[in-house]
């Protein structure tokens, strides 16, 4: 026998699904499109991204909630739950890189080995020019233009920071 929901358990999943559709509301059209839903709840979701007054925003949430009720919501938590996930290791490679060009700027010139164990594709003599320069203008005590070089060419060389 199944149990009824209490209506307090009723509402509570409700607004959960309300929040996951706020959730797609805040996503870029060009990620929206790769999600799989259906064209109404799609439809609905690109309507409410549209709507600036708070009432009609928060109506057109409720509206995307109760279609959210009509589907399973689960491949879509899947996808939000992945797009997240991602941003987190983007994230801790920024950090990464963040970390090697402080540590290069202040002098530790052996971490360009591991550096470039990580990195392959960057070039030793172009990596320990960019940490001299860095180096120079830190001891120097002026602007940040070489950390800023630094920090440029490890992130576009370095597609594989550890994490």
């Amino acid at each position: 026998m199944d149990e009824e929901k209490s209506r307090t358990r009723k509402k509570n999943e409700d607004r959960q699904l309300q929040r996951l559709g706020e959730a797609l509301v805040a996503l870029s059209p060009e990620l929206l499109d790769r999600m799989e839903m259906d064209d109404e709840l799609r439809d609905a979701v690109r309507f409410a991204r549209g709507t600036k007054r708070r009432g009609a925003r928060r109506r057109q949430l409720q509206y995307i909630g109760a279609l959210m009720r009509r589907i399973d919501p689960t491949p879509i938590q899947r996808d939000l739950e992945l797009l997240a996930q991602g941003d987190r290791e983007k994230a801790l490679a920024f950090q990464q890189i963040e970390n090697w060009r402080n540590r290069l700027a202040a002098g530790e010139m052996d971490l360009v080995e591991e550096i470039l164990v990580h990195c392959p594709d960057i070039e030793r003599q172009r990596l320990t020019q960019l940490a001299r320069n860095a180096q120079k203008e830190v001891a120097a005590g002026k602007g940040v233009k070489s950390k800023r070089m630094l920090f440029r060419y490890l992130s576009g060389n370095c597609s594989g920071a550890p994490i």
